[in-house]
């Protein structure tokens, strides 16, 4: 059983981390005293769950978690330091900060390391997410020991809905752009000046004006849409900022 250890100290390990091409050690005054944290962690780096909706949420959340009084967010794995560091990168990961628990250390000492040797990943940690009070753990939401890898509580939105149930959420942004279109750079300019996270969607490398036609009705970029909502090209965005 994975017992939840709400009220009890984190373990005192130093994490073995790489940044910038050099070893950083992060030990527990680093991570935890006198701050207010957020830490979820995953089976393994570059594994499709982890890659595609766990860390990137986490990420997306991150500046209202910070506004409702989280110091900082980490995303623990038993992987070593180089491999940590290269999903970062991948992962664009700038709100986030990566700690390698390469020896399962931590996940040990915690009662969440879990044996994976039937994927071949030998020892690693369970999906589970906490809020840590100056190295005390306030709460735990631990995913449902069943087969396979569960993902249902340890999620950013659950975490930001236990901290804050009246958070507001970052609006959802998305904006089909086009190589050196100069109205392309303006548009993202005022969407970030206003303090809009967005996805782009580039139209090279083979995604074709015949693919916006399809999606957005239009044949000029750049096309923005905001919560569902078709907002159009840069003059409607600045109607729309208006507004």
């Amino acid at each position: 059983m994975l017992a939840n250890k709400e009220g009890q100290k984190v373990p005192h390990v130093t994490f073995k981390a790489r940044q910038n091409g050099d070893w950083l050690d992060l030990d527990y005054n680093s991570v935890f005293k006198g701050k207010k944290v957020v830490i979820f962690a995953l089976p393994g780096a570059f594994t499709p769950t982890c890659s595609s909706t766990h860390l990137p949420r986490y990420e997306e959340l991150a500046p209202v978690l910070f506004k409702n009084g989280i110091d900082a967010i980490y995303c623990l794995s038993v992987n070593d330091g180089f491999v940590m560091e290269a999903w970062a990168n991948n992962q664009k990961a700038k709100n986030i900060q990566l700690l390698p628990d390469g020896n399962g250390e931590f996940s040990r000492a915690l009662g969440m390391l879990v044996d994976k040797a039937d994927l071949g990943f030998g020892s690693r940690s369970w999906r589970y997410s906490m809020l840590v009070n100056d190295g005390t753990i306030e709460k735990m939401f631990i995913e449902p020991e069943k087969p396979g890898d569960p993902f249902e509580v340890s999620d950013a939105d659950t975490m930001l809905k236990h901290i804050n149930p009246d958070a507001r959420l970052p609006d959802e942004v998305s904006i089909f752009t086009k190589s050196g279109c100069r109205f392309c750079k303006e548009a993202r300019h005022l969407l970030e000046k206003n303090g809009y996270q967005y996805e782009e969607i580039v139209l090279d490398g083979g995604i074709s004006y015949k693919t916006l036609r399809n999606v957005t009705g239009a044949s000029s970029a750049p096309q923005i849409y905001i919560n569902k909502e078709k907002v159009g090209g840069l003059d409607d965005l600045k109607k729309y900022l208006e507004s």
